[in-house]
């Protein structure tokens, strides 16, 4: 299994809709790929790991599918209306990060 990370770096002035993304854009994904996305998780930044710091991400999202080929595959098809979506909840710039699950409890 892979997961597919979409973080999103905590800046400044940042603009991020927290509902939308939750309530819009990602069920917005997991339409468009079907069955190829497993699940999802969507997290929201709280706090850095020192007393007082801000998150290092205002949110994230965890999309869990059996490989990169099949992502790519229910993906690509999609990816200029969902990428287009973006500007919907915020000006940010996300990171991505493709991983390996090597656990799962």
């Amino acid at each position: 299994m892979i997961k597919v990370s979409v973080m999103y770096p905590n800046n400044p002035g940042a603009r991020f809709d927290h509902d939308y993304y939750r309530e819009k854009h990602m069920p917005l994904i997991k339409s468009r790929m079907g069955d190829a996305c497993k699940y999802y998780t969507i997290d929201k930044g709280l706090a850095g790991g020192a007393p007082g710091a801000p998150a290092t991400y205002v949110g994230m999202c965890h999309i869990f599918a059996d490989s990169v080929e099949g992502f790519q595959k229910a993906f690509g098809p999609h990816v200029k209306e969902i990428m287009g979506d973006i500007k919907n909840y915020t000006d940010i710039a996300p990171v991505m990060q493709i991983s390996e699950v090597v656990v799962e409890k």
